[in-house]
């Protein structure tokens, strides 16, 4: 491949034996591309990436904070000076030249110092111009040009101005096919029954019900992964059904039955949090991930199931919930208060959820010394069994023995969502619960979020299960609101 500078692109490309010059595009990224994931330079294989001088200039501005924003904006920087080594970035150097940490880039890569005069449009002089004004310029004598950022309204600026855009393709799903983690199979009476009669089935007498066809007629084989649910349903009589599992590492089902008694005050209301909830007790299952709208009950299963591994089974040492102060990493230090009273305004949730299960109500074992459900969460954090914490303080960590959620996961990003996972030590239980319906970053979305990205990569693993929630099951009321507003 030639050695191709900023400059090159404004003329015509010369292709010798290792040029595939018609398909080489010149990717222009933006800023907060870069701050979402600082290794995203090296995703776009054999093509030539340009990033524009105010890009720098924001990544210098945003280097000192605390924050996983700083640190990816640090990140980028010793990337950027580390490439620096290996010749002129303003001319453009090999991506190659990084080896195994470019995650196998063959382009190149340069720096674009150039003043460029902008459309009239764009006259306010502002990073954001600058750098869409940076990929306009390129993409005037060059039309295989391409704007990426995370940031919607920046890429609907480069489309009005002819410029093709896009979001960084690297890490995300398809959010309409995301895996649900059951699938639905009418079959004949006879499976159902043998099913629970055996208490095992091998997955090979489900194949005739597994083949599908597509709308071009072709026929294929749906997989049963690993801890994935069956729904089963008598073909002749749809009140007649059953529930399965696939076994971890075996070719066979194992039947799910309903709970017997409450787990902590709460008993599964539909199939889904039957299914939530047989993941959450299993202890040989070290990562579930619930997806759900609000009120579907996936924050309040997983933390009765919680609380029942913790205080009543002993089988952790600690009970671990985590929320993300919006975004992750973000100091809680302009709320007033201590510490404990500035992280109540973001645990509200988990309070009332904790209120709730604490509460005759929710569980008839209560503590006689307690009198108030709020004197009994007290307790429970003085006595270190109960922690609650924002998501800032999990990095560097390593957490061993213990039931931790992470609460709203719709709102990390691929990259937090790994950080956290990679801080689980032995003998932890890890749940990610969200919505990815609800996602408040501005530079996510249901395909980019980390939980979707966690879902659909972890699939299939035999220490990992998921499931979506489907039904609201808060009150009459709220379902009502889900069908109908």
């Amino acid at each position: 491949m030639l050695k191709r500078s900023v400059a090159d692109a404004r003329q015509p490309v010369m292709a010798d034996k290792k040029d595939t010059s018609s398909s080489i595009k010149y990717y222009v990224l933006d800023t907060n591309v870069l701050l979402h994931n600082p290794n995203a330079m090296f995703v776009f294989q054999e093509n030539h990436i340009v990033i524009p001088y105010p890009v720098l200039e924001e990544l210098d501005a945003m280097k000192r904070r605390e924050d996983d924003v700083g640190r990816n904006a640090r990140t980028a920087i010793r990337q950027l000076d580390r490439l620096r080594g290996f010749g002129k970035l303003i001319e453009g150097v090999s991506l190659e030249k990084l080896g195994v940490r470019s995650s196998g880039a063959t382009g190149w890569l340069s720096i674009d110092v150039e003043d460029h005069s902008r459309p009239p449009i764009l006259s306010a002089d502002k990073p954001d111009n600058r750098i869409i004004a940076a990929a306009w310029s390129l993409h005037r004598a060059n039309n295989r040009v391409v704007f990426v950022s995370k940031d919607l309204a920046a890429r609907i600026k480069a489309d009005a101005l002819g410029i093709k855009s896009e979001d960084v393709r690297d890490q995300r799903v398809d959010a309409n096919r995301l895996y649900q983690g059951y699938m639905e199979l009418a079959v004949s009476r006879d499976i159902i029954d043998d099913l629970y009669a055996d208490r095992m089935m091998s997955i090979e007498r489900l194949e005739p019900y597994l083949k599908t066809e597509t709308e071009d007629g072709e026929s294929y084989m749906r997989e049963i992964t690993p801890n994935q649910y069956v729904i089963l349903t008598d073909a002749q009589d749809e009140t007649h059904s059953g529930l399965a599992r696939r076994l971890t590492d075996t070719e066979h089902l194992i039947p799910v039955a309903a709970q017997r008694k409450p787990t902590f005050g709460i008993m599964a209301r539909n199939v889904q949090q039957t299914m939530a909830m047989d993941m959450l007790l299993d202890d040989e299952i070290k990562l579930v991930t619930l997806l759900g709208s609000a009120g579907t009950g996936k924050t309040l299963l997983a933390i009765a199931a919680g609380m029942t591994k913790v205080f009543q089974e002993e089988r952790f040492d600690k009970l671990l919930v985590a929320r993300p102060i919006m975004p992750m990493g973000r100091d809680i230090g302009y709320l007033p208060g201590d510490k404990d009273e500035k992280l109540g305004a973001w645990m509200q949730p988990i309070f009332d959820n904790l209120s709730y299960l604490l509460s005759t109500r929710g569980s008839p074992n209560q503590a006689p010394e307690s009198k108030t459900t709020e004197q009994r969460i007290d307790k429970l954090i003085a006595d270190g069994r109960l922690v609650l914490e924002p998501l800032t303080y999990i990095r560097g960590r390593s957490i061993p023995l213990q039931f931790m959620i992470v609460d709203e996961a719709q709102n990390l990003t691929p990259h937090e969502v790994k950080t956290i996972v990679s801080r689980v030590g032995e003998g932890t239980k890890l749940i990610l619960t969200g919505d990815i319906g609800q996602i408040d970053n501005p530079y996510l979305d249901e395909s980019s979020n980390g939980l979707s990205y966690a879902v659909e990569k972890m699939r299939g693993l035999g220490m990992v299960g998921h499931v979506t929630l489907a039904k609201t099951e808060r009150s009459e009321l709220a379902s009502l609101a889900a069908e109908r507003l």
